[in-house]
């Protein structure tokens, strides 16, 4: 259809309100929202929508000073003007991106700034989470426990998904778990009201703009209501969280009704988490991967994930499996220590990287692959983990990169964040004093790292006095 644009000198804001017969429902239900819809009256009441009976107004006091409004209340009424202004911009833009003019006047131009979804968004967690500390919780015994439950409760839905994608019915069950602890927590806000915040905000304004966009256009499609459209802070919807760009490149509608709905429709919940993990290189028939044991002298930089070969070398390297049957026959395997030398190993093949396309978190990950198994009666990590071992806060990693950095062990960027550059900086200064260059980070290393830097200049200076 023709799409409707505003003179270049008025505002979206300011757009007739009059639409075509085919969007009054929209239009009915949107306002009614906002209370600008009629509605039954009560006998005797006033009509809906009609102003309260006017009350009149206190006579100013001679000689009283008009009240200014506080600082803070001033910038928060300039930052609400500049938000309106920046939605009627973008929806002259989402108009040209074929928008129908009713979606951008009920649902872009009613959002709301969230300040609460700034704050998360800005917020840097100070202490990262042991793979333990997260693995208890994600994969709990409550957790396994729900996720048998719906995984026999939803067995039809949960298994004609896994038929059509091959995807394991376990595998989709512990991603919905994962996600949203099994519809139990969607997140409260809005899309279209976080997006638009992080968008307008600007950190993140280029991917912020398009996931708004997408949202848009899901609202467009008729697939669900704006006002039913919630999820997470940051734009992730639903029962397995996806955003609205991969909504509109994955959803499924499963069970016919016409729209792909993954907030009430098991079916498209499923059928949608399938088709994305299919879509990310899922293989049908392999496992993620297995827990293993490695033999004595392993050389543990091996143990990352951009380090691949065929199970059958793993094995032919010494790896065994942990119940001693054969390896799974991946043809492109890596070995993984989450909590380094000291805690569990395992083989992942390209079943595992495709969960990392879900979310890019080897702790996320593994978690669904072990709650998987354990939702299928399997049992969980044999081995035991250095839970003796305290986390690095984010200053003391920073701390950490700077030590390596300055002392010759290229540690990468030092931004506070555990990577794999400062992965391989930690490994040659575990070398350097002899000990199993795992990797992995703890407060003693750190301390001799400190120890070794303050007695560089002390060296420094004895070297000059002689």
């Amino acid at each position: 259809m023709a799409h409707m644009h505003s003179p270049s000198n008025r505002p979206l804001s300011a757009l007739p309100r009059r639409l075509l017969p085919w969007t009054l429902p929209l239009a009915c239900a949107t306002l009614a929202l906002l209370g600008g819809c009629a509605a039954p009256v009560a006998p005797g009441s006033r009509a809906a929508g009609a102003p309260p009976a006017a009350v009149p107004a206190p006579a100013p006091q001679q000689g009283a000073a008009t009240p200014q409004p506080a600082p803070e209340d001033a910038a928060q009424v300039a930052e609400e003007k500049s938000f309106k202004a920046w939605l009627d911009a973008f929806g002259r833009e989402a108009l040209a991106a074929g928008i129908r003019p009713a979606t951008v006047q009920q649902v872009l131009l009613t959002a709301r700034l969230q300040p609460r979804v700034i704050e998360l968004d800005r917020a840097q967690p100070e202490f990262t989470r042991t793979p333990w500390a997260y693995l208890d919780s994600a994969v709990s015994p409550q957790r396994i426990a729900a996720g048998r439950a719906k995984r026999i409760e939803y067995r039809v839905p949960l298994e004609v998904a896994e038929a059509r994608y091959g995807v394991p019915a376990s595998i989709i069950t512990a991603i919905w778990g994962m996600e949203s602890n099994y519809g139990g927590n969607f997140g409260s806000f809005r899309a279209v009201d976080a997006l638009a915040t992080l968008a307008f905000e600007g950190r993140r304004r280029d991917w912020a703009r398009s996931e708004l966009l997408a949202a848009l256009r899901i609202v467009d499609q008729g697939d669900i209501a704006a006002d039913r459209m919630v999820g997470s802070w940051a734009g992730a919807m639903g029962n397995t969280q996806f955003l609205p760009s991969v909504f509109l490149a994955h959803a499924v509608d499963a069970d016919g009704d016409g729209r792909r709905d993954i907030w009430g429709s098991i079916p498209d919940v499923a059928a949608s988490t399938a088709n994305y993990l299919a879509s990310a290189g899922w293989r049908r028939g392999e496992p993620w991967g297995v827990e293993v044991r490695l033999p004595a002298g392993f050389d543990h930089s091996r143990a990352e994930l951009s380090v691949r070969q065929p199970a059958s070398q793993w094995a032919a390297d010494g790896v065994q499996s942990m119940d001693g049957q054969p390896l799974p026959a991946f043809d492109a395997a890596s070995v993984i220590e989450p909590a380094g030398a000291r805690g569990p190993a395992f083989l992942v093949g390209p079943n595992f990287r495709a969960i990392l396309r879900y979310n890019n978190s080897i702790n996320y990950a593994l978690g669904v692959g072990l709650l998987a198994r354990q939702i299928e009666g399997a049992p969980g990590v044999a081995a035991s983990w250095p839970r003796d071992l305290q986390p690095l806060s984010r200053s003391q990693v920073l701390q950490l990169q700077n030590g390596l950095n300055q002392r010759g062990f290229a540690a990468g960027t030092a931004d506070g964040v555990f990577g794999p550059s400062t992965r391989a900086g930690l490994r040659q200064f575990q070398r350097s004093l002899g000990l199993e260059a795992d990797g992995y980070p703890t407060t003693e290393l750190l301390e001799r790292l400190q120890q070794g830097a303050a007695a560089q200049p002390a060296a420094a200076a004895a070297s000059t006095a002689r």
